[in-house]
């Protein structure tokens, strides 16, 4: 189906603005950027500009295949404890010698990174060095950009270590390249490590800034422990009264936290509400507050059972939970669970009103309160990370070794050449199903449907650009200009352009369009590709320099309470300093 005839020119030009168009609204975040990238590919479609033969053919990529093995590989590591076991050893280290441990856990992170994926490492290491932080006594936003950016650079080592380093392989191999091999970009990630861990001990300690996570602001309301629930009695001289000015709830130790007329909870909006017989009030308050509460006339306890001893805790969004996408009000916590969400963070935001009306995304930061088995069994329904402690869960130990072995199993042959990593993955997942390692349902809960959807719609976008001739329009007015600049010069303006947009929006999607032109332009000039092509690959996994550039930054952003401008005040240095030298060695290890 095909509504516009146009020419070679025309085509290129409109396949030049539908992608514009795509990067505005990936910024703008209307809709998520894998629903942009669709949306790009059906205008492409029926437009004509991506021939549907061409779309189909993106299926056969093995990139993306290759990352959802990896992300079943990655859920057997979690649910078999492979990773806690790490954990737990560094844990018992931190209360001997907190700063010992920190060196290790970095260690780990990294080397963890480059051969799995770096989000649940994020993920899982978050509560670790919090428990670390107040040990050492100091601010948790002092260590978990550290821990992010750690993360990221220990990505660059392999090419297993990011889905960005395979999209490009894949990308690079569908024009007619020469296969990266999973260590060939080793030397380089290891001079970028280098370099970013002296930064993140000597350099990044001066900017990181000392600032309060959402559950340390909650200062007063640490003494009060207690939710308990009261009726309003018909003989009550509270009838009629509006709540938010009844006295009662105003004392020290005493917070008003709802009231539920019938199956319907008034909380949204309190301002207004007029007392009625038969309203509870939920109140949170401090034992002795409690006691005198029993002793009030206007108030009937509904139980005498009825206080429920409570916590605050601050639970992360991550790509896995069942909450994303999904509004709280809908959630219904409150009757669900008994649990009651106070706050809500969100880049730079404290969200405490209309919580109701709230999206939940990934990477948001909820302040959650109510009894510690409530929140626990609200946790596992749900699949949320409490950053305040770490996670005690892990499955089957003793398939451990069959989990760490099947991951061992695709580093080594896959360095060897024995066969494809898609190849070596696919059998990978077949071990650490068959032996139970991991069950199926839980298996295929850790693949990120999202990311893979967002994959194979950027790779059709690429196709798109090809076969419009939009690369080729791009390369023409570019070529020219570049071929009289040297080497390191050349590369530094790739991996700047791939740098810059990848902190804008989605890395992958960068990749899928930069790395096609990347290629078209080392034609043009007459050089060897690989070496814009690696630089490519290294910008868009290094992205330091805002939240939303890279996953593990946006894991970090709400427990760490951190603001935008922290991340440009750390990682726009760190991008810089890594892109001149990834510039300067890149040439040295690819000749052009």
């Amino acid at each position: 189906m095909q509504f516009l005839q146009l020419t070679e020119m025309g085509s290129a030009i409109l396949a030049l603005l539908v992608v514009a168009g795509m990067f505005i609204m990936f910024l703008r975040e209307v809709y998520p950027t894998e629903v942009v990238a669709i949306g790009g590919v059906a205008v492409m479609l029926v437009t004509g500009i991506l021939p549907y033969q061409s779309a189909l053919a993106v299926l056969s990529n093995p990139a993306p295949w290759t990352i959802a093995a990896m992300f079943i590989i990655m859920g057997a590591l979690v649910r078999t404890g492979a990773l806690d076991a790490f954990t737990s050893i560094a844990q018992k280290q931190a209360q001997v010698n907190p700063k010992a441990a920190i060196a290790t856990l970095m260690a780990f992170v990294v080397l963890a990174s480059a051969v799995v994926s770096n989000t649940p490492v994020v993920v899982v290491m978050i509560p670790v060095f919090i428990q670390i932080a107040r040990t050492l006594n100091v601010q948790a936003s002092k260590l978990l950009i550290p821990l992010s950016y750690a993360a990221i650079l220990g990505g660059t080592l392999t090419l297993i270590g990011t889905s960005t380093n395979l999209l490009v392989d894949g990308v690079s191999r569908a024009q007619g390249m020469t296969p990266f091999t999973i260590f060939e970009v080793t030397p380089l990630g290891i001079a970028l490590v280098i370099y970013g861990m002296f930064y993140l001990r000597f350099v990044a300690p001066r900017l990181l800034p000392d600032r309060d996570s959402m559950a340390s602001m909650l200062s007063d309301r640490s003494k009060m422990k207690f939710f308990t629930e009261a009726v309003i009695p018909p003989d009550s001289n509270l009838i009629g009264r509006e709540v938010t000015g009844v006295q009662l709830f105003k004392r020290q130790g005493v917070r008003l936290i709802d009231v539920v007329r019938g199956d319907e909870s008034l909380r949204r909006n309190l301002k207004g509400v007029a007392l009625k017989v038969g309203d509870r009030v939920v109140l949170r308050t401090e034992m002795t507050e409690l006691l005198s509460l029993q002793t009030n006339k206007e108030l009937k306890r509904v139980d005498q059972v009825s206080a429920v001893e409570t916590k605050t805790v601050e639970v992360l969004i991550t790509p896995g939970c069942r909450m994303v996408g999904r509004t709280l009000g809908t959630m219904r916590l409150r009757r669900r669970y008994g649990v009651y969400v106070l706050a809500v963070h969100r880049r730079n935001q404290n969200i405490g009103r209309q919580l109701d009306d709230l999206v939940v995304r990934v990477g948001d930061t909820l302040l959650l309160e109510g009894s510690p088995a409530d929140i626990q069994k609200l946790a596992a329904d749900m699949d949320m990370v409490d950053v305040t402690q770490p996670s005690a869960r892990a499955f089957r130990r003793s398939h451990a070794p069959i989990a760490i072995g099947s991951l061992v199993g695709i580093v080594v042959l896959a360095a060897l050449g024995v066969a494809p990593i898609l190849l070596l993955s696919i059998l990978a997942v077949a071990v650490v199903l068959i032996t139970r390692c991991i069950d199926a349902d839980e298996a295929f809960s850790f693949v990120e449907g999202r990311l893979l959807a967002l994959i194979f719609a950027m790779l059709a976008i690429g196709a798109a650009l090809d076969k419009s001739g939009a690369v080729s329009l791009i390369v023409e007015a570019v070529a020219p200009g570049l071929g009289a600049l040297p080497p390191f010069l050349i590369i530094w303006a790739v991996y700047l352009l791939t740098s810059v947009l990848t902190e804008l929006v989605s890395n992958n999607a960068v990749a899928v369009v930069v790395t096609p032109i990347a290629i078209g332009l080392a034609q043009a000039v007459g050089i060897d590709p690989r070496p814009l092509v690696v630089a490519v690959m290294v910008a868009a996994s290094a992205s330091f320099a805002t939240p939303i550039g890279y996953q593990t930054n946006m894991m970090v952003y709400g427990p760490g309470g951190y603001r935008f401008t922290d991340f440009l005040k750390v990682g726009v240095p760190l991008n810089l300093t890594v892109g001149l030298l990834a510039s300067l060695l890149i040439p040295l290890i690819w000749p052009l």
